[in-house]
């Protein structure tokens, strides 16, 4: 058995779960071989905790989960090692750019979810980990984009081709992933991490594996050290096969 992995750092949408939001038995099988055969499983995710993680419980994980693009990492389920918080003055800010652009908007604070059809007046009192715009408008998402850079102090991904993701700057899957290496005592040359977009580039970047599912973005496939099969044809399946039951 090669044990030169020993952990495995799952994006969640367009790489765990299928089109439909679910875990397929294929994938579900050979996830539960790796952690037969010690392997940690961390589930590193845009999501918010109460979203990943009964995809976690299903998968029976007690190990690291990684959350809000890395805002968030948690020793095991429930128990938060790690918290980075997002200046409210700067969610007021993109709440008035997506208004401004007209644009499909959400962000998650420690509590909850608020989004478009769902505000808050009390921006100032919350405690915000995220903040996300969705428009297919190319040049609104332009627009969008530079002026975020002149913000400064944010960190700028997507989780799709038609979204920004933006949290504070420094924090990232692949930040996440050295923490969880801290927690665990391991290099991040032990680690795979897999992905299929912009928020898991740098994650891929560092680790000792990177993997882009075939479905992911082009710039995420290129930076990539293997690229397996798509979300629906049990892409991680496939890597587990060929790196860590060898």
């Amino acid at each position: 058995m090669n044990n030169k992995y020993k952990l495995l750092a799952l994006d969640m949408d367009g790489t765990l779960l299928t089109s439909e939001h679910i875990i397929s038995p294929v994938t579900s099988k050979w996830i539960q071989k790796a952690k037969d055969q010690g392997i940690h499983v961390c589930l590193s995710t845009g999501r918010s905790f109460g979203s990943a993680l009964p995809y976690g419980e299903e998968l029976g994980l007690t190990t690291p989960m990684i959350t809000v693009n890395g805002s968030e990492v948690w020793r095991s389920p429930h128990d938060l090692y790690e918290r980075s918080l997002m200046d409210p003055k700067l969610i007021i800010a993109m709440h008035d750019l997506a208004v401004e652009e007209d644009c499909w908007y959400w962000a998650y604070s420690i509590d909850r979810m608020y989004n478009s059809d769902e505000w808050t007046d009390g921006i100032m009192d919350g405690e915000w980990l995220k903040f996300g715009f969705h428009t297919e408008d190319d040049d609104a998402r332009h627009r969008i984009l530079m002026k975020l850079q002149d913000m400064g102090g944010l960190e700028i991904t997507n989780s799709s081709p038609h979204n920004l993701e933006v949290n504070p700057q420094g924090v990232n899957k692949a930040a996440g992933i050295q923490k969880v290496c801290g927690l665990l005592g391991l290099e991040m040359n032990e680690v795979i991490a897999v992905g299929d977009s912009m928020n898991d580039l740098a994650a891929i970047q560092a680790a000792g594996l990177g993997v882009a599912m075939g479905n992911a973005q082009q710039v995420v496939r290129e930076a990539a050290d293997f690229v397996t099969s798509s979300n629906d044809e049990d892409g991680i399946a496939k890597v587990i096969e060929k790196f860590i039951l060898v």
